[in-house]
């Protein structure tokens, strides 16, 4: 066996190494900015969206127990899982369109661990100070001053994420109801329970282990290079361009010295939330957040050099040959997208406001009752999908002369309810034989074209 080499023992200790400490520079930029729209653009809808009521009752509820979904003035049922199936691949598909198109674009403006760890660092830089100032506290021994900013730090962190947790919960639980739970110290234990971890998940994840979240357990930056190709946009580095770096004063010509306009500053990687450099070539690591094309443009402002020394290419570009980012696979995800798109629509627009279930009792084949007549016992459950009472007719067909026992001629169901009818269907001996199938319709009194049919059996003697 070989005995490793100096260099080799280095690097097998960094792979034991506790991970660093990343403090990300403050950047102003054109991607900061966006990135700052979408951070409070989102936050902002997931924190505002469960106060949000209509008709009397919160917009968006996940009801869990009741296995309802309200999504405006649309309630879902069970039955309408296609329609959850049909967003996931949507969804799906989507990611993969933006990932072939412009690289980790999810990742970098609108992934949740993106979006919260940007809030926890901006409640960080107010309490701590700047990259520098933060980085001198750290080392800094323990003092009034350290505890003072440390503690209000922690603060901001656990208040918030106590919000974030109870906002979860409001998703699955009215959100009023669970104020009012919380204030009068009245909290079911699901909902405890469920408000803290979402909330311990929210302080971990986007507090301290940030960039270990996507570069060790997020799957995403494992399966990208799937989806990646060379006219897929990604954020690079312009090594022709740039090397050979290093520094020199503004009014020093980079041409007779040799040097390319990478003045070796470091500005990319002290902005790098990731801690990577970029000039190193495209990495897993890179979430694409555009903040080290910000600090490099800024620096080539300074040093008045053309700016685009790292920006947003293919590897194509990057080699000198043409580039196609409307290519192939691109219209063919947009395609799939928007047929999905477009059935998804159209058929929650032309959905049948009732679901109609019917159920054999299976205990009893039939019954022979007096007067040469056959019955069967069903369970009938009808579910008004519309959010206001509604009054509805029962009818069977299938078998001559088979009538209904047991249910009104109008029966009204509750808006967002499920109504259950013991209904029995008779018929004559002449008419009942072997195993015969029926259809029972239910219609709305109002409007009969809102009607649904489901088939089931009549039993009766064997001829």
């Amino acid at each position: 066996m070989s005995t490793p080499t100096n260099t080799e023992r280095p690097r097998a200790a960094a792979l034991y190494e506790s991970a660093k400490k990343i403090y990300p520079r403050e950047i102003k930029g054109r991607f900061e900015s966006l990135s700052k729209l979408a951070t409070n653009v989102l936050l902002g809808l997931f924190y505002f969206v469960p106060w949000l009521m209509w008709d009397e009752r919160q917009a968006f509820l996940f009801d869990l127990p009741a296995r309802k979904f309200y999504l405006l003035g649309l309630t879902l049922w069970p039955q309408d899982f296609p329609y959850l199936a049909l967003l996931l691949m949507i969804a799906a598909l989507s990611l993969f369109f933006f990932t072939a198109l412009a690289g980790r674009l999810w990742c970098g403006f609108a992934c949740p661990q993106t979006v919260w760890t940007e809030a926890f660092i901006w409640m960080e830089q107010l309490t701590e100070g700047t990259r520098s100032q933060r980085m001198k506290l750290d080392k800094a021994p323990w003092s009034w001053n350290k505890l003072r900013r440390k503690g209000s730090k922690q603060l901001l962190w656990i208040l918030f994420s106590l919000w974030t947790g109870f906002t979860f919960v409001g998703y699955f639980m009215p959100i009023h109801q669970l104020g009012l739970d919380i204030l009068a110290f009245n909290v079911a234990g699901w909902t405890l329970f469920w408000g803290l971890f979402y909330g311990f998940a929210t302080y971990g994840n986007a507090g301290y282990m940030r960039e270990q979240v996507c570069k060790y357990m997020c799957p995403y930056a494992r399966f990208q290079s799937a989806m990646f190709d060379k006219d897929t946009l990604i954020i690079s580095y312009d090594e022709a361009r740039g090397e050979p770096r290093g520094g020199r004063k503004r009014s020093v010509d980079r041409k007779l010295e040799g040097l390319g306009d990478c003045i070796d500053c470091k500005l990319c990687v002290q902005v790098c939330p990731t801690g990577i450099d970029i000039r190193d070539g495209l990495q897993y690591d890179c979430i694409a957040c555009a903040a080290c094309i910000d600090a490099c443009d800024s620096i080539m402002d300074t040093m008045d050099y053309p700016r685009g020394l790292i920006r947003y290419t293919t590897e194509n570009a990057l080699e000198g040959r043409s580039t196609h980012v409307l290519r192939p696979r691109m219209f063919i995800y947009g395609a799939v997208i928007t047929l999905l798109a477009t059935a998804l629509f159209t058929s929650m627009i032309t959905r049948t406001p009732i679901i109609l279930d019917v159920i054999r009792d299976r205990n009893t084949l039939y019954r022979e009752l007096p007067g040469d007549v056959i019955e069967n016992s069903y369970t009938v459950k009808v579910i008004n999908q519309s959010n206001a009472d509604r009054n509805f007719r029962l009818s069977v067909d299938g078998v001559p002369g088979l009538t209904l026992d047991g249910v009104a001629e109008q029966f009204t169901v509750v808006g967002g309810d499920v109504l259950s009818l013991p209904v029995r269907a008779r018929t004559g001996r002449d008419n009942a034989y072997g195993i015969m199938h029926i259809t029972f319709t239910v219609s709305a009194v109002d409007d009969e074209t809102v009607a649904i049919t489901e088939d089931s059996r009549f039993l009766g003697p064997t001829p």
